[in-house]
C-alpha cells in the first residue's frame, strides 16, 4: 500500500490584508490590557500566531516523500518564480507561482496514495491544507484524512501514535514531545540541526530564501519517514 509522508510550512499573511473589523477581532483582547508595554507585547505574540491559522496564513511549502522509495517532490512558492523544476536526484524541487498552484499540484500527487503519514498532521497540516484549499477554490482530491481517529489507515499521525492517542495527558508517561525531541531520542538527525526551524519561515520568506524553506521542510519529512519506520517496526499494533 503506497504511503505518502508529507509536511507543510506556513507563513503569516500581511496584516494590511485584513480590514479594520478583522484586525479589531484579532487583537480584541489587547484592548483590555491597561499597560502599554504589556499590550504591545501581547499584540506581537498574537501576530506571531498568525502563521498557525489558515485564515491568517498561507501554505508556502509542501514536502512529500514515498515512505518506501524515499522519492518525492518539494513544492514551494517563490516571488522570483521560474517555470522549471530541479529534479536532480530522487527528490524534485518545484517552484510555484502562488499558493493555489502549489495546492493544486499537491492534491494531484495525493490522489495516487492510499495512506498518508504525518507528524501532528491531524492537528495541524491536514485541517490547514483543507481550509486553505477551500478558501482558494482548489479541488481537494482526498477528503478522508480526518476520519476515525483511532486507526492508522488512511492517516497515520505519529504524534497520535507515539502518545498512544494521548492516553496519559499532558504530563504522563506518554506525554507529547515535538518532532525534534523524538528524533534525538530515537537517534535520528533532527531537522533543526542545520540551524533552521519553523519559527524562521516568515523571516526566510521576507529575505527571499525560498529554497532554504524547501530544504528545511524536506528535512522534516525525511525525519518523519525514519521515525515512521521505527514506529512501524517496534510499536505498531500496540492497543
Amino acid at each position: 500500500m503506497a504511503k505518502l509522508v508529507f509536511d507543510i510550512e506556513t507563513s503569516a499573511l500581511p496584516l494590511e490584508q485584513f480590514d479594520e473589523a478583522q484586525q479589531e477581532y484579532l487583537f480584541r483582547e489587547c484592548g483590555k490590557i491597561a499597560d502599554e508595554a504589556a499590550r504591545a507585547t501581547r499584540r506581537a505574540e498574537i501576530q506571531r500566531l498568525f502563521s498557525l491559522w489558515p485564515l491568517t496564513a498561507q501554505v508556502v511549502c509542501v514536502a512529500m516523500l514515498n515512505a518506501d522509495t524515499s522519492r518525492g517532490q518539494v513544492l514551494f512558492t517563490a516571488t522570483d518564480y521560474e517555470d522549471e523544476a530541479d529534479d536532480a536526484g530522487p527528490v524534485e524541487f518545484v517552484a510555484c507561482m502562488d499558493e493555489a498552484e502549489l495546492l493544486t499540484a499537491f492534491w494531484d500527487v495525493a490522489k495516487h496514495y492510499e495512506t498518508i503519514v504525518t507528524f501532528n498532521g491531524r492537528g495541524f497540516d491536514v485541517p490547514f491544507i483543507y481550509l486553505r484549499s477551500a478558501l482558494l477554490s482548489v479541488p481537494i482530491s482526498r477528503k478522508d484524512w480526518l476520519g476515525y481517529r483511532f486507526q492508522t489507515d488512511p492517516h497515520c499521525d505519529l504524534a497520535e501514535q507515539l502518545t498512544f492517542y494521548g492516553v496519559s495527558g499532558r504530563e504522563g508517561a506518554a506525554r507529547r514531545f515535538n518532532l525534534d525531541f523524538y528524533c534525538k531520542a530515537f537517534g535520528i538527525e533532527s531537522p533543526k540541526s542545520h540551524g533552521v526551524s519553523g519559527n524562521d519561515v516568515g523571516a526566510l520568506m521576507a529575505e527571499g530564501r525560498y529554497r532554504d524553506i524547501a530544504e528545511y521542510c524536506l528535512r522534516d519529512v525525511k525525519a518523519t519517514v525514519l521515525l515512521y519506520q521505527i514506529w512501524n517496526e517496534r510499536l505498531a499494533g500496540i492497543k
